[in-house]
């Protein structure tokens, strides 16, 4: 089985280190793909033997349809020559529980019937700026999220939308939804404070620039936003790991959006009250 991954960067050094760290131990430095937004000669350092693609950085109009459109068709011709292509942000990394599976190779050999696969998502959150220089497999609090749920390696040609799948409308209804258990989604967005800092300098320049189609309000108000995520994560309940892992797998699977306007299938984006622990075994990944 030949699995591909593939990623979009913009000076995110931190996160995309540990993108290619965990993807290249899994599937072989020379099986990842990564499109720089822009020329950038330390993209290369940090990531050897990979491919790096540099598309111009002249403009933001329409950069989420654009951007997502762009990747959708690296993804398809790269299914020409992969069986799977696993595609995430440079701060997202697929994750699975070792008492489940070897590793990615055997997480898509067990659900190789399945078009699509979703992965449960969390925030992997450095509750204090203390732990902001930690490696990021020591911040061990997290919190489960319908909107990191998403559609993230397709053995089809499919295009990811929206953090679900685009399919035919004539198939809309009976597409099959799959969201494996013991497999994740880990968005390292709040696992380091002092990246955060720098990557959120980046996405408010953007989504204040001029242009039309750019970035909302999550990029536009990136401080604010980020304080009032580490306010509401420290108040939430903690709930033990098992407990969560069960009640945020059955909460988040269940009853997919198939939204018929953009024809495309995802997790429900509905709010999760608690926070939780990370077991041992997440340190080994």
């Amino acid at each position: 089985m030949r699995i591909a991954a593939i990623t979009m960067v913009y000076r995110d050094y931190w996160a995309l280190a540990q993108w290619y760290r965990h993807y290249a131990a899994q599937l072989g430095a020379a099986n990842l793909y990564i499109v720089s937004h822009g020329s950038d000669p330390k993209i290369s350092e940090l990531c050897p033997g990979s491919s790096v693609i540099t598309i111009p950085r002249e403009s933001f109009d329409g950069f989420d349809r654009e951007r997502s459109e762009m990747l959708n068709a690296f993804q398809l011709a790269l299914l020409k020559v992969y069986d799977w292509v696993l595609r995430t942000d440079a701060d997202e990394l697929i994750c699975w529980d070792p008492q489940r599976y070897d590793g990615l190779a055997d997480v898509f050999a067990q659900n190789a019937e399945f078009p699509v696969l979703t992965a449960l998502g969390m925030d992997l959150v450095a509750m204090s700026p203390s732990t902001e220089g930690e490696p990021f497999q020591d911040v061990r609090d997290a919190g489960f999220s319908g909107h990191y749920s998403k559609a993230f390696a397709l053995r089809i040609p499919a295009g990811l939308n929206l953090h679900g799948v685009k399919v035919a409308p004539r198939n809309l209804q009976r597409f099959p939804f799959h969201m494996p258990k013991g497999l994740f989604l880990v968005h390292l967005k709040y696992a380091n404070r002092e990246a955060l800092f720098d990557a959120n300098t980046v996405r408010h320049q953007v989504a204040t620039s001029k242009g039309i189609g750019l970035p909302g309000t999550a990029w536009k108000e990136a401080y604010a936003e980020t304080e009032n995520f580490f306010e509401t994560f420290e108040n939430k309940e903690l709930l033990p790991w098992d407990d969560a892992e069960e009640q945020a797998h059955a909460f988040f699977s269940d009853k997919p959006s198939r939204i018929e306007r953009y024809s495309v299938i995802k997790t429900r984006v509905r709010k999760w009250p608690y926070r939780t622990v990370l077991p041992d075994w997440f340190a080994t990944l």
